[in-house]
């Protein structure tokens, strides 16, 4: 057994592993199918691979008010389950143990308390044979989802399953999601069919139908040849009142079968290995089912995630568009820029050429007003953030839109409304990104200018206010204008340039452009990316989907050759 439970153990990594990549995103079977693996391994599988000896848990399962607490309670011999449809064991999941064999029972590694989450109510009696834990489990089709997601787990768990269910309702579609999933997974089984009519002809009818129904299915009973029981079928009215179960002749049959196993320690060890045997054979297909909804998964996930990346890349490149042409900013700021590089004067000086002017720059500033380096500053820096955070904004609105579109990720974007806008933080992070990337600039005017002696110790337009100039220059440049053209951005960007270009010179000026545009298309980048990374947040990584489902086609390799092995 112990290259077996090596196997299981590195699967139930895997299975947990798996469980914690589900999302929002995942589709509802895809989720079922990884409960189901994570349950029946950590369940099943891996507890029995290591002890055989570990106590039987013997599940009864079946519709409401099918009788599994009368059934229970005439194994006991009292009312260890109160019986009814309004029932307590419709919330508390109620074993049946020997006594002092429950802490055994919950110590073995089976993962019973782990798998009742809270729930488990144990009830000791000596009419419970050695080596077995009978479990009632809520009802297949409770109409709360708790009930029915803890009896489908307790199913991964079981080495032997009890179905009971009547003579009326042995049909319904419910249980038989069960029973399925009880013949995937190879798990003994003994059918219980309680109410029974009273004339022999229809009792032969009811037995030949359940009969043929577990046949159609594919589902194989216990037999006599196993040394057990089939299908056992109670007349109505079979009851203890005294009890509040069933009579004791009446469950005879699986009495028999109980007490043979308990006394009989390789009865046991043989039915246990009987049920790992067939929880061993079920895994393969559900393990391939597994990775299939993994990879499918991984390229629903990148579709999502492109479908997200192009929002925010196609609203990023058009805010670059604006953003060169510095139709954005408001007039009033270039109005005063313009008026402090001194239109009149400067124009006069291109007349002399540009040695001319470079030559009498100092003199020329000292001359002008103060300069309006925080006004200008503030207002452009306004004005991008307002831009960037509208771009952004329709980028989150055509993302969420987009995967409000899918079926996988409607419900996400339905429940979060904050993912259709900005974060609250955007504004915020970006002022100071876009402060820092103004100060870079004064830092290429402090290099720029030592080096060429151009920024004269005292005058008066300083480093700050040529970082301002150099800053507008990012966002609008001469493109053929002529000072004469009409609109304020074309006039003050062809003074600005000319001006900058007299101080530092043509190539140099634009170096410290392309410098400047470089890092704040970074900073953009940046707050962009960071938008975008509250979609990309929600879904695993593709890569690592297909990695995992190969790991589980390698897990599902290495079990089976280590039960060819074993």
């Amino acid at each position: 057994m112990n290259g077996i439970t090596v196997a299981a153990e590195r699967l139930g990594a895997l299975a947990e592993e798996r469980q914690r990549t589900l999302g929002d995103h995942v589709s509802d079977e895809a989720a079922r199918r990884s409960a189901q693996l994570r349950d029946h391994v950590l369940g099943h599988v891996l507890p029995r691979a290591r002890s055989l000896d570990a106590p039987l848990l013997v599940l009864l399962f079946g519709p409401t008010g099918a009788g599994k607490s009368s059934l229970i309670n005439a194994l006991a011999g009292f009312a260890a389950s109160p019986s009814g449809v309004l029932r307590p064991t419709t919330r508390d999941l109620v074993v049946l143990v020997q006594p002092g064999a429950g802490a055994a029972l919950l110590g073995s590694g089976s993962s019973l308390e782990a798998l009742a989450a809270g729930r488990l109510r144990v009830v000791e009696s000596e009419a419970v044979p050695d080596g077995i834990a009978l479990v009632d489990s809520p009802d297949v089709d409770s109409i709360e989802h708790a009930n029915r997601e803890l009896t489908d787990r307790l199913a991964e768990a079981a080495d032997l399953g009890i179905f009971v269910t009547t003579a009326t309702r042995y049909a319904d579609r419910v249980p038989w999601d069960v029973l399925h999933r009880a013949r995937d997974r190879g798990l003994p089984l003994v059918v219980v069919v309680n109410r029974m009519p009273a004339a022999a002809e229809d009792r032969t009818a009811v037995l030949g139908d359940v009969a043929r129904l577990l046949g159609d299915a594919g589902i194989v009973v216990e037999g006599a040849t196993a040394g057990g029981v089939d299908i056992v079928a109670i007349e109505e009215g079979a009851t203890d009142p005294a009890l509040d179960g069933l009579s004791a002749s009446a469950i005879a049959p699986i009495r028999a079968r109980m007490d043979a196993l308990g006394a009989d320690r390789e009865a046991r060890r043989a039915l246990a290995e009987r049920a790992l045997a067939g929880s061993l054979a079920g895994l393969a297909p559900l393990i391939e089912r597994v990775a299939d909804d993994l990879e499918h998964e991984a390229i629903d996930v990148d579709a999502l995630r492109r479908s997200a990346q192009h929002a925010f890349a196609s609203e990023r490149r058009e805010l670059a568009e604006q953003l060169s042409g510095g139709a954005f900013l408001r007039a009033e700021a270039l109005r005063q820029w313009q008026a402090f590089v001194g239109a009149d004067e400067i124009t006069r000086f291109f007349s002399t050429g540009i040695g001319r002017l470079r030559g009498t720059l100092s003199a020329m500033i000292r001359g002008t007003p103060r300069a309006p380096v925080a006004e200008v500053r503030d207002e452009a820096l306004a004005d991008v953030g307002s831009l960037a955070r509208s771009h952004a904004g329709e980028a989150a609105r055509r993302a969420a839109t987009a995967w409000s579109d899918e079926s996988a990720t409607r419900r996400l974007v339905t429940d979060d409304a904050s993912l259709w806008s900005v974060t609250p933080g955007f504004d915020a992070a970006l002022r100071t990104r876009l402060q820092d990337w103004v100060a870079t600039i004064a830092e290429d005017v402090q290099v720029s200018g030592g080096r060429k002696r151009l920024l004269a110790k005292g005058a008066s337009i300083g480093v700050n206010a040529t970082g301002i100039g150099v800053m507008l220059a990012t966002f609008v440049n001469t493109g053929g204008l002529t000072g004469t053209e009409v609109g304020v951005a074309a006039a003050t960007a062809f003074l600005n340039q000319k001006l900058l270009e007299a101080m530092f010179g043509e190539a140099a000026l634009v170096e410290m452009i392309r410098g400047a545009r470089e890092r704040l298309s970074n900073a953009l980048d940046a707050s962009f990316a960071e938008e975008l990374g509250r979609f990309e947040q929600q879904l695993p990584d593709g890569a690592g989907l297909r990695d995992l489902a190969g790991r589980f086609r390698v897990a599902a390799q290495e079990l089976a050759a280590a039960q060819s092995n074993g």
